[in-house]
């Protein structure tokens, strides 16, 4: 995936998800979903945010995704960070940290931090994207390498980590100057050549 490029289709999904309901249900929602899969089910409007970030303006609440729902993104608009914040929703289980130079496979939801507006999202169309590290914008790099595969990510980047260094990215609605926010679960660590 080109650094250019990383918006593959633009979609729109409802942005909250779903808090268990009950012992079995919660453990069966805290699972990681389907292998090949990213959970598309419209989440409720009553989850509890997993994190909260107040920016240098506006403010943003994430929910993390289950096996069963999408991430939920609620921006108070404009948000806009000084600097790119990382935070782990849920640490990954694999055995090695990820590294810049490897291929991941990613579940993920796009949020403008400008608008509110979802730009693009893998939950939406139920299959992860792969692509290696080093075509991403860097914010997203930033979410990713050092996490274990099965981690589950938000991310809250400054434009200069985003699309700025392209001029925005007008098919998406992206402009220069946007700060971007995205939830992504880390679903592995592609095969390149032969090797991880």
């Amino acid at each position: 995936m080109r650094k250019s490029a990383f918006v593959p289709a633009l979609a729109a999904v409802t942005v909250l998800a779903l808090a268990g309901c009950g012992s079995n249900d919660k453990k069966k929602d805290e699972a990681a979903p389907e292998s090949g899969t990213c959970p598309t089910a419209a989440p409720a409007a009553d989850a509890k945010a997993d994190w909260t970030l107040t920016g240098t303006t506006g403010s943003i609440k994430v929910v993390a995704p289950t096996a069963t729902h999408a991430p939920g993104v609620t921006v108070q608009e404009p948000f806009a960070v000084a600097q790119t914040t990382v935070h782990t929703l849920h640490e990954g289980k694999g055995d090695k940290a990820i590294e810049v130079s490897q291929m991941v496979s990613v579940c993920y939801l796009g949020v403008n931090g400008r608008t509110g507006k979802v730009f693009d999202s893998a939950y939406q169309r139920g299959t992860p994207a792969s692509f290696p590290l080093t075509n991403v914008v860097t914010g997203f790099q930033k979410a990713i390498v050092g996490q274990k595969p099965g981690a589950t990510v938000a991310v809250a980047m400054t434009p200069e980590d985003g699309y700025k260094p392209m001029g925005g990215q007008a098919d998406a609605g992206i402009e220069a100057d946007d700060p971007l926010i995205f939830v992504l679960q880390i679903r592995g660590i592609e095969k390149t050549d032969g090797s991880e």
